[in-house]
């Protein structure tokens, strides 16, 4: 099949022989052609049939071609114009090209010149028409790796997501490995209004430190060994979309210096290049590392850290909202068995729940989709998770209650510090993932009996009942 096959022209032109001019040349290419004598009959014809190309007349009785081409827009945003005239001006060209005319020709342009600008109308139509598909199948992928909880944690997250998406604030995600920290910049993205941008992402550690500055802002042919061309940079190619740093932590002392000046000045530098890029970028990053403790021991800019940091979202661990495991375990089945014959008895889910999940929601969908692998009927039991699930919890201090003689009081004092040696004792960090004011956690400290210190520093002894870290070490 030829690329001009089923490819439907609209000519409007109120000269006669304009119109059977343009007939001859573009049906001799294979292109079906419909005219019109007018701006009118045009919208009308619009209304009742599809073209992929509009070609139009500027001066034409009643309506004008730059009204013509104005209406046909609504109705049809993705069909290139062409608008030709007998007499052109700079001032006219401009108006049409303003309105949205793909390109102006005059009326005494020679043949080939009206068929390449034809073609290349034709073509971009045919691009954006591959973009939009493309879109919707990775919509369909981002749908299918949804953000799934239910819990008063991961509401949380939520209510957060809905304020902040469709805004152009940088973003800082905090979370553990294998929490979907990434599933959480891509929700971003695409509930904001840069969703029809790409998405581009990077892990600041899985790349040496070296060809790290090179592949964020781009190098110069002959930058270094290796550099046999220019070469663009992840932040250019996400231009007007989102671009997610991974793992920003890693990033060496030099690159964090060219990172600060792309959020303050809007600008990069390639590697050996001069001359500064203007960028259109909303960036998110994220991190498993206490960035705060980096910056108070010198591994990581200050400066840098308050840009990234203007709205911190905290993933919780996996072992922090089981409420969700069940969740998390029905969705993963059905994205592994769409068929819905296979399912899981109690006791294995039970089993799920008691683990630790170190590795977070990562390490549930791998066992999961092991587990679906090894089943040998259409239910999923113990035997075939690995012996460490079935083991249960295996890590120290983890507040997993199998029976209840714990008091109300006991058990929330006990999740406090057990917060609070997870932060490295960083007051305003623990009572962010407590949720509560950090005035109320330094009351609830001064109750249970523990001497204030400063911020990062244990006591050296929490009076009955400090972590059975401390006790080991005691």
């Amino acid at each position: 099949m030829s690329e001009s096959e089923n490819v439907r022209i609209l000519v409007v032109d109120d000269e006669e022989s304009m119109r059977r001019f343009l007939s001859v040349l573009l049906e001799r290419e294979g292109y079906a052609v419909t005219c019109e004598i007018g701006g009118a009959e045009a919208l009308t014809r619009l209304e009742q049939e599809s073209f992929d190309l509009l070609i139009t007349d500027l001066k034409m009785p009643g309506m004008s071609g730059v009204e013509l081409l104005q209406k046909a827009l609504v109705r049809e945003a993705s069909m290139p114009v062409i608008v030709l005239t007998a007499f052109a001006s700079e001032a006219s060209a401009a108006e049409a090209l303003d309105k949205g005319a793909f390109q102006f020709l005059e009326k005494k342009a020679k043949n080939d010149e009206i068929l390449l600008v034809v073609r290349n109308a034709l073509s971009m139509r045919r691009l954006q028409s591959e973009n939009q598909v493309l879109k919707l199948q990775l919509r369909k992928t981002h749908h299918e790796r949804e953000i799934v909880g239910k819990s008063e944690e991961m509401t949380k997250v939520f209510k957060m997501l809905d304020k902040v998406a469709d805004t152009e604030a940088t973003i800082l995600v905090y979370g553990e490995s294998g929490t979907g920290k990434e599933l959480i910049a891509r929700e971003i993205h695409y509930r904001s209004h840069r969703c029809h941008g790409p998405f581009v992402s990077i892990n600041c550690g899985a790349l040496p430190k070296d060809l790290l500055e090179s592949n964020l802002f781009g190098h110069m042919r002959g930058s270094f060994t290796g550099a046999i061309k220019d070469q663009q940079g992840l932040f250019t190619v996400s231009e007007n979309g989102t671009f997610f740093l991974d793992e920003v932590g890693e990033m060496a002392a030099a690159t964090q210096v060219k990172l600060l000046r792309a959020l303050q000045e809007r600008e990069i530098i390639p590697v050996g290049g001069t001359k500064p890029i203007k960028i259109n970028v909303r960036l998110i990053a994220a991190t498993n590392a206490d960035l705060e403790r980096e910056v108070a021991e010198g591994r990581f800019r200050t400066d840098l850290f308050y840009r990234l940091n203007v709205i911190p979202v905290f993933l919780p661990p996996l072992r922090a909202r089981r409420d969700d495991i069940p969740l998390l375990v029905d969705h993963f089945l059905r994205r592994l068995v769409p068929d819905g014959r296979l399912s899981m008895d109690a006791e294995t889910l039970k089993a799920l729940i008691r683990y630790d999940w170190p590795g977070n929601v990562r390490e549930l969908e791998n066992v999961i989709e092991r587990a679906v692998i090894l089943c040998e009927g259409n239910e999923l039991h113990l035997s075939d998770l690995p012996e460490k699930v079935v083991a249960g919890p295996a890590r120290r201090g983890s507040l997993i209650i199998d029976t209840p003689t714990m008091t109300l009081e006991e058990l929330e004092r006990e999740y406090i510090l057990k917060v609070l040696h997870y932060t490295a004792w960083q007051k305003k960090r623990a009572s962010e993932v407590l949720g509560i004011n950090p005035s109320t956690l330094y009351r609830k400290l001064i109750g249970y009996g523990i001497a204030e210190k400063e911020d990062g520093v244990a006591p050296t002894r929490l009076e009955e009942g400090f972590l059975d870290e401390d006790r080991d070490a005691a």
